[in-house]
């Protein structure tokens, strides 16, 4: 990051963190770790129902957020494109300035409670750690792709759409739609293609690793045993890994190209 993007990343920081809903979303998470830690009976119990909470508002606050602060940020984005700073420079310090406070966000609203506690049950220390990372490549990467909506769409409410359209597809429609695949061609050897179909979706990508490190690969179903042994060696955790950095990487360079294509 060159001291030009990071500058701007500097002001977007201080504009998201002025807009007070990081505050709302960090406490949003503060509040939900304390009270399952409180309530539940283990710390793995706790950490089950965050990884599926966390599953599924991640998307949706990046995806709605980020949209609505591309659009709100429009005019100070239009300001600087008549300075001469280059177009590519300028989009990372407007994403960085948003995706670095909210990954902030979320992993001090997640790990303050657990570090309050010592680092909570240190068996399960593992899947915590890979809830918090799991959860801050979300955010990077659903906030690129509600970057890369907003560039394309014109009309705020056309955008807000389609970027709920795309977590209704990627958080609740996309299992079910595996579980009819899975049901209709259950004769043959699907399970090259239930892997493949896991990939193609990040937030899919997510539970199945945060499930596999809470030993709890029962409740994905008889697909489960699949996916256990894939990931039980280090060849599939670091597959994974790749595949996660990939659906950072990809909509952040469709986003990039957009906006020096876009004619402002």
């Amino acid at each position: 990051m060159n001291g030009v993007t990071a500058r701007l990343a500097g002001i977007q920081a201080r504009d998201v963190v002025r807009s007070r809903w990081i505050l709302v979303y960090t406490s949003f998470f503060l509040l939900l770790t304390e009270g399952l830690l409180r309530f539940s009976a283990t710390d793995e119990h706790a950490l089950l129902s965050l990884a599926t909470a966390s599953l599924m508002i991640v998307p949706l606050a990046m995806l709605v957020l980020a949209t609505i602060h591309v659009y709100n940020a429009r005019e100070f984005t239009e300001l600087l494109l008549a300075q001469p700073i280059a177009r590519s420079s300028l989009f990372a310090g407007l994403y960085g300035g948003f995706a670095l406070p909210a990954a902030g966000g979320f992993l001090l609203g997640v790990g303050l409670p657990f570090l309050v506690r010592g680092g909570g049950d240190p068996a399960a220390r593992g899947a915590l750690v890979t809830l918090l990372l799991v959860g801050a490549a979300l955010t990077f990467a659903f906030a690129a792709l509600a970057f890369a909506i907003a560039l394309l769409t014109e009309e705020r409410l056309r955008g807000v759409g389609i970027a709920l359209g795309v977590w209704l597809l990627t958080a609740v429609l996309y299992d079910g739609l595996v579980l009819i695949g899975t049901a209709v061609f259950s004769d043959y050897p699907i399970e090259r293609p239930l892997l493949g179909l896991m990939f193609a979706n990040p937030v899919d990508l997510g539970r199945v690793l945060l499930l596999m490190h809470l030993d709890a690969a029962a409740l994905l179903g008889y697909t489960g045993a699949v996916f256990e042994r894939f990931f039980s060696g280090a060849r599939g955790t670091w597959l994974a890994a790749v595949m996660l950095a990939f659906w950072i990487a990809l909509p952040i360079s469709f986003g990039a190209r957009s906006f020096r294509r876009k004619d402002f």
